[in-house]
Formats: structure tokens, C-alpha cells, sequence
């Protein structure tokens, strides 16, 4: 059957192919589905099968389709991808060749104004990826002053999140948030618009999304499951779109492969080696979209491409990484 093209083109499409060098008889994981771009790719490229995550009810339903391209090379499930090791377990293989995640938020999520995640497009404030669950709205309208402009400047990076917080907790007195018009209009108020063209309530919404859907403490499981599901010589590639979440993804990689601060050179020889690195970097630098690429897609330019190959050590022993 011939494949209808996706509907969107994942971004560093190329980069993240090389990265996992996907081979004949191989088992590879996408635990953020999306469109199905990287699916589709990793399918195209090699006689091997596929396993894609995804918590998005629409994605699933979209991944179904994609499923009857490809018979018996993809297996869809609705989940989060911070489960992949359960997952992987739960369905009876011995390891994965390789994963890829897309971090955050999709372009399809923000194109459809009734999902509640654009500042652009007015819709019902929502911003749950699960679409279940406490929604953006829930958040604005019930939580205190000072948890609300914790949450802003923590996962927004928001140097003003205490004036937007009053603000909101001002204008929810008079009617309750249920538009993101709403919301973006109260932003827009207190917050003076910078020289660099970003709408000011960009950071706002993004502290809101991160929150509701525990975007980072999902990155932090998905990384420590890919340790566990991922064989020897299996490959790790991570595309993300913000600072946040890049150094998430950076520290992660630089403490499994060794290539963390060393301790004093005056300590024991065991003591100064630590543990067994479970990663090998694929490049000390995050790779980044050509010119041509960020050109043709916006969302291109802040896109950041990290990427490992499993060692043969022993996983390391995770704390608990739930918000």
C-alpha cells in the first residue's frame, strides 16, 4: 500500500535517521508519535518494527490509520512515553535498538484552537495533552498567588511572573478563565512586548503546558527508562525545544557518560572513577537545524538534537522523578 505522506515533517528529521542508523530486524521505540513523521521514517529506512507512544488521543487515533500501512512492523499504544520501560517489558521484548522522542508540545497541538495551547487561536483554555486530567483553566482559577507565579517563572523562565500572577488572580475575581483569549489579553496587559517580535504571553502559556501535562518530569522518566529498555550498542536521540528541556537532556547525558565534574584527584582510584558510564555521547554538542530548514520551518530554529549510544553497563539506580 502506498504511505500518504505525513501531515506534518518532524524537525532534524535527517539528524535524528543518522542518529539512531536504523537496521533490518531492529526494535525501535518512538514515545512521541505525534504525526507519525519519525515513525514513518525509522519504518522506511530499514525491514524493522516499531513501537510508538503516544498520550494524545487524536495521535492514537491517527497512529491506528498508520498501523494498516505498515502490518505487523508498527504496534501503537496510548501512553506516556516516561513509561516506555513498563512498556517495553509489558510486551515481552528483550530490549530496544533505539528511541526517539520529540519533546513538548506538537505543531498540530497548537494549530487546533480547541485544544486550548495557542496564544494565537482563541479556545477553551485547556493545554492536556491526556485531554483528561486538571486543565490550564483549573490551574489559573484555583491556585494561590504565589504557587501560580512560582510555577510561571520556574517553567517559563518569566522574570515578571509575580505581576502576571497578581494580574490573574485580579481578573479571575470579576470572571473566571475559560479562553486563552482571556488569559493572553491579561498577559499582554502587564507584561511590556520585547524587541525581539516573542508575543508576551509566550512564556506564560509554555509554564502552564509544562505544568499540566508534568512535561519535565516526564523527560526525566523517559530518559531513565530508555537506560533500562535500550540494549548494547542501542541508540538514544532526543529532539527538544527550550532551554528547559535541553538541559534536562544535557546534565542526564553528561552524568551517564562520564563526562560530569570529576570528583578530587585526591581520592581513591574507585571513589574518582564512579560509576560505569551507560552512555556514549554521539557529539559533545547538541546538533541544530541548517539554514534551510529553520528557514522553511519556524519551529526549526530553536529545535536542539541530543543524542548516545547504550554501553553494556548496568542501568543506574533511579529516585523517584515525579513533580
Amino acid at each position: 500500500m502506498a504511505a500518504n505522506p505525513a501531515p506534518h515533517i518532524p524537525v532534524l528529521l535527517r539528524e535524528v535517521l543518522d542518529a539512531l542508523s536504523p537496521r533490518s530486524g531492529g526494535v525501535y521505540l518512538d514515545g512521541t508519535f505525534g504525526a507519525g513523521g519519525y515513525t514513518r521514517a525509522i519504518l522506511e529506512a530499514a525491514d524493522c518494527k516499531v513501537v510508538a507512544v503516544d498520550r494524545d488521543p487524536d495521535a492514537i487515533a491517527r497512529g491506528r490509520q498508520m498501523e494498516q500501512e505498515f502490518p505487523g512492523r508498527l504496534t501503537v499504544i496510548e501512553g506516556r512515553y516516561g513509561d516506555l520501560a513498563a512498556i517495553t517489558a509489558s510486551m515481552g521484548l528483550d530490549g530496544l535498538d533505539g528511541v526517539a522522542l520529540d519533546i513538548g508540545v506538537s505543531s498540530m497541538q497548537i494549530d487546533e484552537a480547541e485544544r486550548g495551547f495557542s496564544f494565537l487561536r482563541d479556545g477553551p483554555l485547556d493545554m492536556r495533552m491526556e485531554q483528561s486530567g486538571e486543565s490550564a483553566a483549573d490551574v489559573v482559577n484555583a491556585m494561590d498567588e504565589g504557587d501560580l507565579a512560582d510555577i510561571i517563572y520556574r517553567y517559563g523562565e518569566e522574570r515578571l511572573s509575580r505581576r502576571i500572577a497578581r494580574a490573574i488572580v485580579a481578573a479571575r475575581k470579576a470572571e473566571p478563565f475559560t479562553r486563552t483569549a482571556q488569559l493572553a489579553e491579561v498577559v499582554r496587559s502587564v507584561v511590556p512586548r520585547s524587541g525581539d517580535g516573542i508575543d508576551p504571553a509566550t512564556r506564560t502559556f509554555q509554564a502552564l503546558r509544562i505544568y499540566v501535562n508534568d512535561e519535565l518530569g516526564e523527560l526525566r522518566r523517559g530518559l531513565a527508562g530508555a537506560e533500562l529498555a535500550l540494549k548494547p550498542q542501542g541508540r538514544l536521540a532526543v529532539v527538544t525545544f527550550h532551554s528547559l528541556e535541553d538541559r534536562e537532556v544535557k546534565a542526564f547525558l553528561k552524568d551517564r557518560s562520564g563526562s560530569g565534574a570529576r570528583p578530587s584527584r585526591h581520592l581513591p582510584v574507585a571513589a574518582a572513577t564512579g560509576p560505569a558510564a551507560t552512555f556514549e555521547l554521539l557529539g559533545r554538542k547538541a546538533v541544530t537545524a541548517g539554514k534551510d530548514e529553520a528557514r522553511a520551518n519556524p519551529r526549526a530554529r530553536s529545535a536542539k538534537l541530543r543524542a548516545a549510544i547504550r554501553t553494556e553497563a548496568p542501568p543506574r539506580q533511579e529516585e523517584d522523578v515525579r513533580r
